[in-house]
This record gives C-alpha cells, structure tokens and sequence, in this order.
C-alpha cells in the first residue's frame, strides 16, 4: 500500500521523496559495470523495481502504479554507502542508474505485476 508519504512499512517521508523506484534494467547495467551479475535491488534501497518504461523519461510527469499516482521529482542520486554495499567503484556504478524519486498525488495498493503507465 502506497500512502500519502510512502509505501506502508518503509521509513520513508512525505514530499518529493516519498516513494523510490528503479528500472529493472539498470540492475543489470550497474552489475556489469562493476564486473558481475545484476545487482540485487535491496541493495541500491529503491521502494519499487519496473521494468519496460523508460523513468526518465516521465520527470515530472504523473504516473500510475497499480492504483497509486505519482508524480516523478528527482533522481536518486547514489549515496556514499554504496562503495560498502556493491565495492570499490559501487558509488560510480550507481550514478545515472540509481532510479527516480517520486511524491503521492494519490495514494492506492500496488501489487507485483502491475502496470506502471503515465496518466498524461
């Protein structure tokens, strides 16, 4: 459940940051960037995986998730954690790959498998 500060059971925050999300593609990326196998997306601490839309490219815009809207803010830029979590290099594997933050214009249940499409 998405509510109107974040996904239920996360310590997240109401605003431009309430819920994170990352492309499923990146993972990928950012493990071949660092020598490996996608990396696990419990690591890099994003709210929701997605995967065949480009998040980019919907900055600003609203966007449906199951029956939660949002609208996409700014990016989630790496954080100095990730050379401890992912190694030497994680922090500059991350950036560019690292997802997009996300404030609630409505709140509503998300449920694995649903499409993520934008409302404009």
């Amino acid at each position: 459940m998405i509510s109107s500060v974040g996904l239920d059971g996360d310590r997240s925050r109401a605003g431009k940051r309430a819920v994170t999300l990352i492309q499923q593609e990146h993972l990928g990326a950012i493990g071949s960037y660092l020598g490996r196998g996608p990396v696990s997306p419990e690591i890099l601490r994003r709210n929701l995986v997605v995967s065949g839309i480009n998040l980019a490219a919907l900055k600003g815009r609203e966007v449906q998730v199951g029956e939660a809207i949002l609208r996409f803010t700014v990016i989630c830029a790496p954080c100095s954690r990730m050379e401890e979590a992912l190694g030497k290099g994680g922090y500059s594997a991350v950036r560019g790959h690292g997802g997009w933050c996300a404030e609630v214009v409505r709140p509503g249940r998300v449920r694995l498998g649903d499409p993520v499409q934008p409302v404009d």
